[in-house]
């Protein structure tokens, strides 16, 4: 995640001159989070360096051009600490977000921030989430856009109530007292968080930020309740729902977590056939005594069952046990896996189809006269159980849809704390429905000798995501969003919506299936209040346009708290009255639920468009998911990203304890001994490559000293071309919100093309060419323009994007270099272990266009300078069409093939070459270490030219 902040970020790095050259005087903060020495190439200078400053030879040491740069190798501790505050201050930060708003811009890119929740103080969450909009922010701002970003809150729910209350919970305090202290917990945590974000550099409109707590965004969020409500996609009605006994309100199922190693104690209980169906009764006259089998983890949903359901086409059978000759109906299928687990044998006695148990009747093993109807349902299933199903519509979300097609009462007889009701019967009034209530019901069953075998059951169960106990299912008079109608329009919108990454296209269509409905009302305090009168006799609801209009209009103007503080008559006026045509005020009473957060978050993109301090822009891109009434985008492009993990590999949650503050990590610390060591390792070969470019760039002033990329030596040619290359492949990377392409990216061109590639060739040319020569001022030229692609300008991110030249690409250059460099991996397979610089090397190639390139490279037969010799890094190269006869016996032998493919495949060419390695008789200069000298104790022609010349 660091390294996200800092390697993606690294094209606007303040550069670290030396005094001489200072450029700013400050690395970007994250850039100097870790900073070990790196093993790359460019990290071991000391060992590289051409003169032996420890031997005899070391006379020639100051007469070398080595790297000088006050840029530390590391810092740690306080240091880094005040570095990174240093970094802020002197590259105006706070300042940076109006700075670009001044500017002028001839186009805009609008983040919409989906707020984080004001529940705690900031962890690694957070810091993931604003550290990717705020890179995205960067990169549009350097490519010239003026970037519009509002940061919000997320302030209502039950985890701040709760957190809001602590010990005390709600006994004697009233709504407006709650949401008090639930509003001073709320702008604590906002505060910290925000210090937090700041602390961490992300550009923002701090002055203005967004919280769903603020009056303006209230009403804006009842318009489009309102909105939807006069759509019919809003509506009232008494169904199952998740229910949390423990917090006491309805849950939606995104804030449900799913316990995989629940136990319940699951059931196999039978229900006498009272009433035959038509085929078994003609069939089997001799049967009598059936009873359905059914089998459910749930016992104490067994008093609400109206009915049992089968699959219309399934096979089902009459079964007699051997052990007691009780006669079973259940699933063909289920034979089987039944007799092993009731260790008996089951003899068939009848078999017939699902659809033929139609007009089948129970009886009720429990409740004396009440009869239970088989019924087909299409949500039967054969994995485990009966094939039967027992079904109660007040606790399943299935049986409800069976009892609203066959109009079968729905029956609660558990309460809002999760008790049985009286209408359970005095022997489970008052019993927790799921602990002794579940133990109740099962000794009813064995009473009446209708349990068949109970068992422990391990599976998956819904739990309260904030209090980490079960939720259980029943029905309740609540609020819901008709998705189910929404559900064509909304997957035909998704598709025109630009979502990164598009894996996650499929899982929000997969939600939109699912969900038929979603309830949105809460019976909490701290929240939005759903805008609805009641009758007080009727418990009819008055809610239309007129009364959310003058509702939303007191919001804006007073704040949500008015609708306890307020009178009815000041919430009801007469002309809101008059206007819904309904009765005098006395006959109402306010509703007392509250909206889903949800709602609230899910809605802040309208919000985020009215004008005043909430931001006045449509949103281009969102990092998170909301909902438009009329299934417009509310953005063209959506960014998910998903949570934290430990290193673990489990979600960081508060609830689970496993979070980590980011501040911590500011401060040397980490989620793990391991988790962010791939992060301080691509840190330190970042910082280490900017070291040597930095510090082989002191004294060059590029106004006077560049060199016009049509003069430079091939292989600096090539390294703008891979310049270009890597600045196309980064902008396309940030383009398309790929955090983690960019950094592949990053590290390849820092690692691969830099560091392993042309430092290590160029650092005999940098060290001991005369300084003022063509071949040094080429390459450090390279090095600038190279300094300028990773890090810009002196003036943190306010210089515009990577600048690349298409006169970078020459037609041939390309072919040329890596011709070369296909021959050199030869040269060097051949000479596993052994240092190039001391073979003479002879590349033979036959006259063709392959040949043609290597000239280029080196226009004589044989040198120890061309530019060949400099890219096989050999003592001496010899250029001929063919190797010589006469080579020694101790010569390395290897050859190859290479593709030329120019102007776009019109010309290619698949060319041979050979290479001979043989150890070079020349003497080692005691000044650049290359192998080019007549004797040990003589500098070689490039050296004593060099020397001359300074003196």
């Amino acid at each position: 995640m660091l390294l996200c902040r800092t390697a993606a970020v690294s094209q606007a790095v303040v550069r670290w001159g030396s005094a001489a050259r200072r450029r700013g005087a400050v690395l970007h903060p994250a850039l100097s989070v870790t900073c070990r020495r790196c093993e790359s190439v460019s990290s071991t200078e000391e060992k590289a360096q051409p003169a032996d400053v420890g031997s005899s030879q070391g006379q020639y040491r100051d007469s070398v051009l080595l790297p000088s740069t006050d840029f530390p190798m590391k810092l740690t501790g306080q240091k880094l600490l005040d570095r990174e505050l240093e970094i802020q201050r002197v590259c105006g930060f706070a300042e940076l977000y109006s700075w670009q708003r001044e500017r002028k811009a001839k186009k805009e890119f609008c983040l919409h921030d989906g707020p984080p929740y004001a529940n705690g103080d900031p962890h690694v969450g957070h810091a993931l989430n604003k550290i990717l909009k705020d890179i995205r922010n960067r990169f549009e701002m350097l490519r010239g856009r003026q970037v519009h970003y509002v940061p919000g809150w997320d302030c209502h729910g039950l985890p701040i109530e709760l957190k809001a209350l602590g010990e005390l919970g709600p006994s004697g305090l009233s709504a407006l007292e709650i949401r008090q202290k639930a509003r001073q917990f709320a702008e604590g945590a906002i505060a910290r968080q925000r210090a937090a974000f700041q602390r961490w550099g992300v550009m923002a409109d701090w002055d203005k930020c967004y919280y769903t707590f603020d009056g303006a965004y209230e009403a804006a969020q009842l318009k489009v309740f309102q909105e939807m409500h006069s759509m019919g996609l809003i509506y009232q009605d008494f169904k199952p729902v998740f229910w949390s006994p423990s917090s006491r309100t309805a849950l939606a199922e995104a804030e449900l977590e799913y316990h995989p190693e629940h136990v319940s104690k699951a059931i196999y209980a039978t229900f006498p056939l009272d009433k035959l169906p038509a085929k078994l009764a003609s069939e089997a006259e001799d049967l009598k005594g059936i009873s359905v089998l059914v089998w459910t983890t749930q016992p104490w949903t067994i008093p609400a069952n109206q009915a049992v359901c089968y699959m219309p086409n399934a096979q089902y059978s009459v079964l007699k046990r051997a052990d007691s000759g009780q006669l079973l109906l259940v699933a063909t299928e289920r034979t089987a896996a039944l007799a092993a687990l009731l260790g008996t044998e089951l003899e068939s006695k009848a078999t017939l189809t699902g659809s033929e148990l139609e007009g089948g009747v129970c009886k009720h093993p429990t409740i004396p006269g009440k009869e239970v109807p088989l019924l087909p349902a299409n949500h039967v299933t054969m994995g485990k159980g009966t094939g039967l199903v027992h079904t109660a519509p007040a606790h399943g979300m299935e049986d409800y849809s069976v009892a609203s097609h066959f109009k079968l009462s729905v029956d609660c007889m558990v309460d809002e704390e999760g008790r049985f009701t009286e209408l359970a019967g005095p022997e489970l009034a008052g019993l927790y429905a799921m602990d002794e209530g579940t133990d109740k019901v099962i000794s009813i069953l064995k009473a009446c000798g209708a349990l068949v075998r109970e068992e422990p059951c391990v599976h998956s169960y819904p739990y309260d995501w904030r209090t980490k106990k079960p939720v259980i299912i029943r029905p309740s008079q609540q609020w819901f969003i008709n998705t189910a109608s929404l559900k064509d329009k909304a997957k035909e919108v998704l598709q025109k919506v630009r979502v990164t990454p598009e894996s996650a296209r499929g899982s929000l269509l997969a939600m939109l299936d699912k969900r038929t409905y979603w309830c949105i009302s809460r019976q909490r305090s701290w929240g939005v209040p759903i805008p609805v009168f009641y009758h007080k006799d009727t418990g009819e609801a008055l809610i239309n346009k007129h009364t959310v209009s003058h509702v939303s209009a007191l919001f804006k103007e007073k704040g949500s708290d008015c609708w306890w503080e307020l009178p009815l008559e000041s919430l009801l006026p007469p002309e809101v009255l008059k206007k819904s045509k309904a009765g005098p005020v006395e006959d109402y009473v306010r509703g007392e639920d509250v909206l889903d957060i949800w709602f609230d978050s899910g809605t802040s993109w309208a919000a985020s468009r009215s004008p005043g301090p909430i931001s006045m822009w449509r949103a281009r891109t969102r990092s998170e998911a909301g909902f438009s009434p009329r299934c417009s985008p509310a953005w063209p492009s959506l960014v998910v990203h998903g949570f934290v993990v430990s290193e673990k590999g489990m979600k960081m949650s508060k609830s689970l304890g496993n979070v980590v503050d980011p501040q911590v990590v500011i401060n040397g610390g980490t989620v793990g001994p391991t988790a962010l060591q791939s992060a301080r390792d691509s840190i330190s070969k970042l910082r280490n490559t900017l070291r040597f470019l930095l510090g082989n760039l002191q004294g060059f002033d590029p106004r006077t000293q560049a060199v016009d990329p049509k003069e430079m030596r091939y292989l600096d040619q090539y390294m703008l071309h891979l310049l270009r290359d890597y600045s196309i492949k980064v902008t396309d990377a940030y383009g398309g919100f790929d955090a983690a392409r960019v950094i592949r990216v990053l590290q390849a061109f820092v690692n691969r093309d830099l560091s392993n590639f042309y430092f290590s060739i160029i650092k005999d040319r940098l060290y001991c060419e005369p300084e003022d020569s063509a071949g040094r001022r080429s390459c450090q030229t390279v090095l600038e323009e190279v300094l300028d692609g990773l890090t810009q300008s002196e003036t943190l991110f306010r210089s515009g994007w990577i600048k690349s030249s298409s006169v970078w690409r020459r037609p041939g250059l390309v072919e040329a270099v890596e011709g070369a460099c296909a021959i050199r991996d030869s040269f060097l397979a051949a000479i596993p272990g052994k240092n190039a610089a001391q073979y003479d090397l002879t590349v033979a190639i036959e006259p063709g266009l392959l040949f043609e390139l290597m000239e280029s490279l080196q226009e004589k037969p044989t040198s120890t300078c061309s530019q060949l010799t400099e890219l096989m890094m050999s003592a001496r190269t010899t250029l001929t069409s063919s190797l010589p006869r006469d080579l020694p016996s101790d010569a390395l032998l290897a050859s190859g093939n290479f593709l030329i493919n120019l102007e776009g495949g019109v010309i290619r060419e698949d060319s041979a070459y050979s290479i001979a390695a043989v150890p070079t008789c020349a003497a080692r200069c005691p000044r650049c270490r290359r192998y080019t000298s007549a004797t040990p104790d003589c500098l070689c022609p490039r050296c004593q030219s060099a020397l001359s010349g300074a003196a």
